[in-house]
Order: structure tokens, then C-alpha cells, then sequence
């Protein structure tokens, strides 16, 4: 009895080299997709190299089939051979196998003389091989001197005590009549076989041939793998032929070629299946004590166990640096390699070197001008003195960035406790200082407000929406009917833009308008103006985008939980789409008239732009469940007014969405460990800050200010001063500090003017919040088209890009919300 030795190979390595031959249709699609849009046919001499014909409309699709099959059929051969020349030798070693295990059951169970007929293949080096003491001496005494045992020994737990002291074991337990049956035979020496002696030879036997058989029916499910997977790869690709082309080769191909071919016909699939199932029998029969659902159990352990070992270098290396933190940051379009921010000052000190760097000088300067101001008498009473120190401090902290953003957010309800900046009234205008106890309670009740759990409910439906590929489909149907026209194709991308923010928002909104347009900017002439006009376009709208949904950013949620009564859905888009329609119309004519992107590079003529394709899929099941759960959601939003003695708060609306997707398996917990927690916290310290101050009476302080400075002014007028103030600081930093900020003082001012129009003042606030869009940094939409780099690793985008078109965006977009906005507001009743 000899183990076969003439499979030696990786399977899990050659099989993959095989599968990677498909690197050439790769590249042939590839090629397809790169062509100009002219009306000339393919040339099939060429498929590499120099296409030129057009693939949309008009061209022969025959011309591109006969092309192509031609490689497909070249791969399909190179997948038979390998198939049919592992297919062979592994039912070789099958056939030996079977007739091995019959030759041992008729042999004597002394097996004297029988250890060394197995050859150095077949020994193994590990000093757990279970057997009783006294065989461990007797093997030692009989058999060859051992050599370092091979790979596929290594690779595999095959011969532990613990594994066979497991199995035989959970068969005991599974079936104790036939153990006790076996004892007794055992004892009395009937019906004893070599598969259920307790003589050393056969431990020693039994473990040769669970390891010979664990081997061959990895090796086996391994092939039936390398079938599947090729396959795939087949149908995937011949896919991807047939959106770039508009042919239909896929199904006629598999169907006639590729499913007729050896390795995927029914009858070889059930060969294998078949051999498989004898490989469970022989394990049963020779391990497991006849227990066929422990062996199959087993053997699929060790095939987890083998495809665990051939993935463990790589993977389990960026796993483990991705859970320290050490991966590299990807952003769209670019790689962005985090390097060490540079020290201004470097001290040695007996512990080691001390960098300073501008961050860390940042921060230490933001703590002492809080320790200053906490010490220093600004205003009147004790906890508004301290509160005015904390929000500077956040202030600073937020605008420097010196710490991460959602971190100052957490310092909020840390130093609002620890300077016992909470109160409550006693009566009679009275006030008393709450113990940080009862502060404790009071700050942590407010930040986990119903505006939270809305933010909560908007990262679920935009979750949602990106992972059933609703987004992408809807989108890519709209773009198509934009046709080829620059002009219609921009302004049809910043429709898309403002859209897809205000419904999956606008941290995700640009990064998929930034993989739509791919293709569109792979085929554009060098130096073409259209180019960087498109990706500015696509972060303005985004911008925009954000205004035009209660959920589409942070700011809104944020002017929500401020006004009073809370503003319902329905009047939010009464003013919101008018206003963000206008903005896009406008801000487009100026893109128009600051790059001319219809211009050739050349100066003749003007570009033509290689129209989006459309899927051509059906909606699922699982689509059309997350469409109707969104739209639902939607619609009580609109109506929350209306049903609030039913539902309480849009809070509680929200939590449809999360129950209705996750308790479905549309998302998984890994889906909601993903949503931005970062934002939520930001969030939630923002909530805590605008309490804070109303508690501590600190706004009362600044209600006497703001009345003085604005005393005599009208509505409109204290609108008109409030525009640019906002527009500038939130240029500066993020749009949901800005609204941290600025919310809680429109609040105040609003409820001293006539009419007390406060609801009014903090919409215009939000608004104008997402208009702030004039520098690279400000906001998500910039920072990603910042990011954007063509094929020679050139950015698309400088500051001066931003400087001549954002800052212009940005007052136009701000005169609209103080203009249209504000008259829409007054007629919805706001």
C-alpha cells in the first residue's frame, strides 16, 4: 500500500493561475471601453491593440463577437486540459485507494512486517500520532528513520490525539449501542476488523488512512471548486462584454460552448460528486466507526482548516493591520498615504525625542486660553463664565482641527459636568447650580435625543440604498437620457449629484458620481476643459445636495432639533427643492461661462461625451422591499405632524427603516458597525453645547447683546446680516460645527424679534450652512473632487478651481436661500 506522490501541487495557487488566463479578455474589454465614438467597424486582426471603431450604435456587433469568442474558446481549452489531466490522476488515486482499504481488511490484524511498507511519503514527523504508549515504542522500533514531513503533512491537523480522541468520542455518544456492541466484540475477539481493533497496527493504520483519505477529498472538493469558480468567471465576464457592446453573446455562449465543454457538463459534476461521496463512505468505514455524518463533518473541517492555511499569510496580515490601524487611508481616485505631520520644534529630552508639531501647539494654545477665560470674569454668574470658556475652547479646538472632531465633541459634556456649568430654576427667577450627579443625568438625557436616532435612521436608509445598487441603477437610467451634449451631460450629473446627497447624503453622493464618471473621463481628449468642470460641478451639487433633505447632513438635523415646533417634512421640501434647483440652474451657467467644457482642446469643434449605459437588470425582490420600506419612511416623515399623538417624534419613525432592513438580512451587523459613529458623536456634543448654554445663562447674557446690536432691524433685515456671517464661517470649517455655532444664535435672535420668527431664522441658517463651499476643505463634496487625479496622477483640481468658481457658487447659492428661501418660508407658514 503506497500513497500516490505525482500530486504534488498548490492547488489552491495553480488553480488560481488558471483562473487569472482571463486577464486577457480583461484586457480586451478593456480596449473596447477606451475607443473614440466614431462609425468605424472593428478590425478582428487586432484585438489587442489600436481599436478605434465605435461601440455605440451603429456598429456591427457581429464584427466584435467574432473577435472575441476566438478568446474565450482559447481560454475554455487551457481550463479542459488542466481539468482533464487533474481529473485523471485523482480518480487514479481513488481507484488505488479503494482497493488499498480492501486489501487491508482481508490482511491479519498482527501486522507484523507491515510498517515498512509504507514509503517515506506516507510517515510523519509530528510526535502527537495517536496510539497507545507502548506502540509509540514499537513503531519507533520498526519503522524507517523519519524525514521532515512534506507541505500538505504540515498543512493539516490530521493525526492529534485530541482529533481522534474528539471523533471517536461524539460517535460513542451518537450511537452507544455500537460502541458497547464493539467493546464486546473487541473483548472477545469476534468480529474484530482492522477499523475497530485497539491493537497498535491498527491506531497506526486507521491514521495513515484518515490522512490519505482527508488529502484526496480535499483535492477533490478543490477541483469541483476550480469548476464553479471558472464558471463564474465565464459568465461574468462574457457579462461585462455584453454591457460594453450591446451584444447578447452571454447565455448563447455558456449554454452552447461553455456548458457542453467536459469540465461543466451535469455528468462530470456528478462524478465528482460521486467520488466525494465515496471518499465520506471510506472515512466512515475507516475512522469513524461507520458514523457518515461525523465523517463528513470532520472532512469538512479539514478543508476549512487547508483553505484557512493557504490564506493565512496575506489576508491574516491585513486584517491584523487594519485592526491596529496601520492600513492606509483610500480615498476615491487616489491613495492617500498618511505621512507624519513634520515637528516645528524637536526637543531631546532622557526619555526619548519630543516632537512639537503645529497641531500639538494648536492644542496646548486652546488650553490655556480656556484656562484663562475659566479664571478671568467675562460676563456675569459663574456658570455662563464657564460655559463662555468651553464653547470657546471647542471653538478652537474645532476650527484648528487639532484634535479630531467628534474627540471636541466629547469634551462637551466632560467639562460641562466638571465646571458645574448645569442649573435649574428654583422659582422667582432663581437659579441653583445642579450636583454633577443630577448634571450627569441631565447632559447624557439630551445628547441621545430623537434628532440622534434620526441621523441613525438616515445612515440605515443610505446604507440600504448603496448596498441593493438602488442608487446606482436609478442614476445611471437618468444619465442616460442626457445623451452626449457637454451642457446636458453637466447639468444632468449635478441633478444627479444634488439628488443622490439629499438621499444617501453627501459624504456618499460624490464618491459614486466620482465612479459614474470613470469611463466618461478615460475617453476625453487630453487637457479638455470638461474634465475638471465636471468634477467641480459634481462637489458643488453635492453641496447643494445637502440643503435639500432633513437627513442629507448633520446641519439639518441639527436646525430640527432646535426649532420649536419641529419643522415637518413637507414644508422643509416645499422650500428646499425650489431653492436648490435654482441654485444648481445658476451655478451651472457660471461653469458654463468659466470653461467653455463643449470646447475642443484643439480649438475646432466641440467634444462629444461617451453616453452611461444603463443596467439592464430587473429590480429583486430585495430591491423592491428597500424601495417601499424608503418610501414609507419617507412619507410618515412628511406626515409626523399629523400622526404625532401615534408616533411621538420623527425619532421613533426612523426606527422602521433599522428594524425593517436588518432584521430582514438586507444589512448585517457589519453594516451598522460602518455607519459614521464619528458624525453621530459630533452630533451629539453639538446638542449638548447648545443645551449647555441656555443652562448655564449664558444665552440670556447674550439675548441682551444680540437685542442691542439688533434693535430697529426687521425680519428681512436681520436675515440679510445673518447671510454672510454664516456663509463665511462655514467656508472656514465644517458645515455642521458652523451649524453647532449658529443655530443655538438665530435661536435666541429670532425669539426677540416681532413676530418671534425663530423657526424661520434657523432654516435660513441651515441652509446657508451647505452653502459654504469656496475652499478645498469646505466640506466632504470638496475634499473628495480635491482628490482627483487622471490617469498620469495629475490633479484634476487646483485652489484656484475653487477660488474663481466656489467662492461665486457660494454667494449665489447664499443670495437664493436669503431671497427665494426666505419668500418660500413666509408663504409655507415657516
Amino acid at each position: 500500500m503506497k500513497f500516490s506522490s505525482s500530486l504534488k501541487f498548490n492547488a489552491i495557487a495553480d488553480w488560481w493561475d488558471e483562473y487569472i488566463a482571463y486577464d486577457a479578455l480583461k484586457k480586451y474589454i478593456y480596449q473596447l471601453e477606451k475607443q473614440q465614438v466614431n462609425h468605424e467597424q472593428i478590425v478582428p486582426a487586432d484585438v489587442e491593440t489600436g481599436e478605434r471603431s465605435s461601440l455605440l450604435g451603429g456598429h456591427d456587433v457581429s464584427a466584435t463577437d467574432a473577435a472575441f469568442v476566438p478568446l474565450l474558446d482559447q481560454e475554455l481549452r487551457k481550463i479542459v486540459f488542466f481539468f482533464e489531466m487533474q481529473e485523471k490522476e485523482l480518480f487514479e488515486e481513488l481507484e488505488e485507494l479503494e482497493e488499498a482499504v480492501s486489501k487491508q481488511e482481508e490482511a491479519d490484524l498482527t501486522g507484523s512486517g507491515r510498517y515498512a511498507d509504507f514509503s517515506d511519503d506516507d510517515e510523519d514527523d509530528d510526535d502527537s500520532i495517536s496510539r497507545s504508549p507502548d506502540a509509540r515504542k514499537h513503531y519507533a522500533s520498526t519503522s524507517r528513520p523519519r524525514r521532515k514531513g512534506t507541505t500538505g503533512d504540515r498543512r493539516q491537523s490530521l493525526s492529534s490525539n485530541e482529533d481522534y480522541d474528539a471523533s471517536t468520542s461524539r460517535a460513542h455518544s451518537r450511537n452507544p449501542m455500537a460502541y458497547m456492541r464493539n467493546s464486546f466484540s473487541t473483548a472477545n475477539g469476534h468480529d474484530l476488523s482492522i477499523w475497530t481493533s485497539r491493537s497498535d497496527y491498527a491506531y497506526d493504520t486507521r491514521l495513515l488512512f484518515k490522512r490519505r483519505i482527508t488529502n484526496l477529498y480535499i483535492q477533490f472538493t478543490n477541483l469541483k471548486s476550480y469548476v464553479e469558480l471558472n464558471y463564474s468567471g465565464f459568465r461574468k465576464i462574457i457579462k461585462k462584454y455584453d454591457k460594453v457592446t450591446y451584444s447578447e453573446l452571454k447565455d448563447r455562449y455558456l449554454h452552447n460552448v461553455v456548458e457542453t465543454s467536459h469540465p461543466f457538463e451535469a455528468s462530470t459534476k456528478d462524478k465528482l460528486n460521486h467520488a466525494i461521496a465515496t471518499l465520506i463512505d471510506l472515512y466512515a468505514k475507516c475512522v469513524t466507526r461507520g458514523d457518515r455524518s461525523l465523517a463528513k463533518e470532520q472532512l469538512k473541517l479539514n478543508q476549512r482548516e487547508n483553505i484557512a492555511w493557504e490564506r493565512d499569510t496575506v489576508w491574516r496580515q491585513m486584517i491584523g493591520r487594519e485592526r491596529r490601524g496601520e492600513g492606509t487611508e483610500i480615498m476615491e481616485g487616489a491613495t492617500l498615504v498618511k505621512e507624519e505631520e513634520p515637528s516645528v520644534v524637536k526637543v531631546k529630552t532622557p526619555i526619548g525625542p519630543f516632537k512639537l508639531t503645529q497641531r500639538k501647539i494648536r492644542l496646548i494654545l486652546a488650553i490655556i486660553m480656556f484656562f484663562i477665560l475659566i479664571n478671568v470674569p467675562f460676563v456675569e454668574g459663574i456658570e455662563a463664565n464657564n460655559t463662555i470658556a468651553i464653547l470657546t475652547f471647542c471653538t478652537v479646538l474645532w476650527a484648528t482641527e487639532a484634535i479630531p472632531l467628534f474627540v471636541t465633541s466629547m469634551f462637551v459634556p466632560l467639562l460641562l459636568i466638571l465646571f458645574r456649568c448645569i442649573r435649574k430654576e428654583t422659582g422667582h427667577g432663581e437659579f441653583e447650580r445642579l450636583l454633577p450627579h443630577d448634571a450627569t443625568k441631565f447632559v447624557f438625557s439630551i445628547m441621545f435625543s430623537p434628532t440622534i436616532m434620526l441621523l441613525i435612521g438616515g445612515f440605515t436608509i443610505s446604507s440600504a440604498l448603496s448596498k441593493t445598487n438602488i442608487d446606482r441603477v436609478i442614476f445611471t437610467r437618468v444619465l442616460y437620457f442626457a445623451g452626449s451634449k457637454p451642457k446636458t451631460v453637466l447639468l444632468a450629473f449635478m441633478f444627479v449629484s444634488c439628488f443622490a446627497s439629499m438621499l444617501i447624503s453627501n459624504v456618499a453622493a460624490p464618491t459614486l458620481c466620482f465612479t459614474l464618471i470613470r469611463p466618461i473621463l478615460r475617453t476625453l481628449p487630453p487637457k479638455s476643459t470638461f474634465a475638471p468642470c465636471l468634477i467641480l460641478a459634481i462637489a458643488l451639487a453635492a453641496n447643494i445636495g445637502g440643503q435639500s433633505s432633513p437627513i442629507s447632513s448633520p446641519q439639518n438635523l441639527i436646525a430640527i432639533g432646535a426649532m420649536d415646533p419641529t419643522l415637518d417634512w413637507s414644508k422643509w421640501f416645499a422650500v428646499s427643492l425650489p431653492v436648490s434647483a435654482i441654485s444648481i440652474v445658476l451655478i451651472w451657467l457660471l461653469l458654463l461661462h468659466s470653461y467653455d467644457p463643449a470646447r475642443s482642446p484643439d480649438g475646432e469643434g466641440e467634444i462629444e461625451i461617451r453616453a452611461i449605459r444603463p443596467t439592464k437588470e430587473s429590480f429583486t425582490l430585495r430591491q423592491y422591499w428597500v424601495s417601499f420600506v424608503c418610501l414609507v419612511t419617507i412619507a410618515l416623515w412628511c406626515v409626523e405632524h399629523e400622526i404625532e399623538e401615534y408616533v411621538g417624534d420623527m425619532g421613533v419613525i426612523a426606527l422602521i427603516p433599522i428594524v425593517a432592513f436588518f432584521s430582514t438580512g438586507v444589512l448585517k451587523k457589519d453594516d451598522f458597525e460602518k455607519f459614521a459613529w464619528s458624525i453621530v458623536f459630533l452630533a451629539m456634543g453639538g446638542i449638548a453645547l447648545g443645551k449647555g448654554v441656555v443652562s448655564s445663562g449664558l444665552f440670556a447674557v447674550l439675548d441682551v447683546l444680540v437685542r442691542k446690536a439688533l434693535d430697529g432691524f426687521s425680519t428681512y433685515a436681520v436675515v440679510l446680516i445673518l447671510s454672510p456671517i454664516v456663509l463665511v464661517i462655514s467656508t472656514f470649517i465644517s458645515h455642521t460645527i458652523a451649524s453647532v455655532l449658529l443655530v443655538p444664535i438665530a435661536q435666541e435672535v429670532g425669539m426677540h424679534l416681532p413676530g418671534k420668527p425663530t423657526n424661520l431664522l434657523i432654516f435660513i441658517t441651515a441652509l446657508i450652512c451647505s452653502t459654504g463651499m469656496g475652499m478645498p476643505v469646505s466640506g466632504f463634496p470638496n475634499q473628495t473632487a480635491a482628490t482627483q487625479e487622471d490617469e498620469l496622477g495629475t490633479l484634476y483640481l487646483t485652489n484656484m478651481d475653487f477660488l474663481k468658481n466656489g467662492v461665486p457658487a457660494s454667494i449665489i447659492a447664499t443670495l437664493v436661500v436669503s431671497t427665494v428661501g426666505y419668500a418660500l418660508m413666509k408663504l409655507v407658514g415657516v
